[in-house]
């Protein structure tokens, strides 16, 4: 029998390219994938997290639940990008309480947006290691326009926003569910189509958050200016690796030329963590996102690290319930569905 059905959330992630939801319940015996549905959308519907046509947009997520059988509308939604600010900070130590009545007076001196036009969220987590009158805090800002943007586009497809977390977020949830947490320094990383996130975990503690405007898009942008051809053509090729306007080594210069610019994002990162945590070493690199299907950039990931690198299997703690759901195409989507299975661990009435 499954349990949970009242507060239960469908986790739907609403990339620029393609739409992931899920739906994740509990029985007494384990965690169960109900559901799981993907769909891709045309280019320009969402660019650089902004909706450009909310009743396209809308129209393509309530017919992919229909279609999918979800019945379940309450939704945990995440955000990303250059709208959210995530950042630790050191305030004076204080309680919960305390820190609720402060929080917007010391997050001014830390959040580039004018701070009556934000939403704002803290988690303390622990007290400083060289000074215990301060204490260790994860800040939260994202921009009101857009979180209201995104809550009234479900309200036009029919469903109801009840959790909004961020990409990271989701995506340390689901790595801590599937995978032994052990005592080292783990770099998640996702690969979307515009957007890429990183999160330097030490055990179960955030270290460094970031977000870059880098992603699959840029391959399809140039193959589309080669081979003069839409983005959606563009995709095709890419995901074919053939085509007659594009010779194949002039293919695999475009790709490595594009992972080699990720790769080098990647190490800026890992440079400024190295800067600030000396006596660590990031031991491994879970990814995730589309990207995480691009063997050469795994391969050269691998070489520019120094680091174990592996593909994230967001499904592999939970047993699946619906037979509908093909094994091959589930291995493949993989990667893209980590965010959405994050967010399906979440509850109604979570902070």
């Amino acid at each position: 029998m499954i349990l949970g059905n009242k507060t239960h959330l469908v986790g739907l992630d609403i990339g620029s390219k393609t739409i992931k939801a899920a739906e994740v319940v509990a029985t007494k015996k384990n965690q169960v994938l109900k559901n799981f549905a993907a769909t891709d959308i045309p280019s320009g519907l969402i660019e650089d997290g902004a909706i450009n046509d909310p009743e396209t947009l809308a129209d393509t997520i309530r017919h992919m639940f229909k279609r999918n059988k979800i019945k379940t509308h309450n939704i945990a939604l995440s955000v990303g990008g250059y709208s959210v600010i995530v950042k630790r900070i050191n305030v004076q130590t204080m309680s919960e309480e305390q820190l609720q009545d402060a929080i917007q007076t010391e997050a001014e001196q830390y959040i580039p947006f004018d701070i009556s036009d934000v939403n704002l969220d803290f988690q303390i987590l622990n007290e400083d290691e060289d000074d215990p009158e301060q204490m260790n805090v994860l800040l939260v800002a994202a921009k009101k326009e857009m979180i209201a943007e995104y809550i009234n586009l479900l309200q036009m497809a029919g469903l109801t926003t009840k959790v909004i977390d961020v990409d990271a977020f989701a995506l340390q949830n689901i790595y801590e569910v599937c995978y032994d947490i052990e005592d080292e320094c783990v770099a998640l990383i996702d690969i979307g189509n515009t957007k890429t996130s990183l999160n330097i975990l030490i055990e179960d503690q955030s270290q460094l958050m970031r977000d870059v405007s880098l992603g699959c898009v840029q391959i399809n942008q140039k193959i589309a200016s080669i081979a003069d051809c839409s983005l959606d053509e563009a995709e095709h090729i890419k995901l074919s690796g053939q085509s007659e306007r594009i010779p194949p080594e002039r293919f695999r210069k475009i790709l490595n030329s594009v992972i080699g610019d990720w790769c080098t994002e990647i190490r800026r990162a890992f440079d400024f963590f190295y800067s600030t945590n000396p006596d660590e070493q990031i031991q491994r690199i879970i990814l995730s996102g589309g990207g995480a299907n691009i063997e050469e950039f795994i391969k050269l990931l691998q070489a520019e690290t120094s680091a174990e690198v592996d593909k994230i299997d967001p499904f592999r703690a939970f047993k699946n319930s619906n037979r509908s759901l093909d094994p091959a195409f589930m291995e493949q989507i993989a990667p893209q569905a980590a965010i959405c299975m994050g967010l399906a661990l979440r509850r109604v009435n979570d902070k």
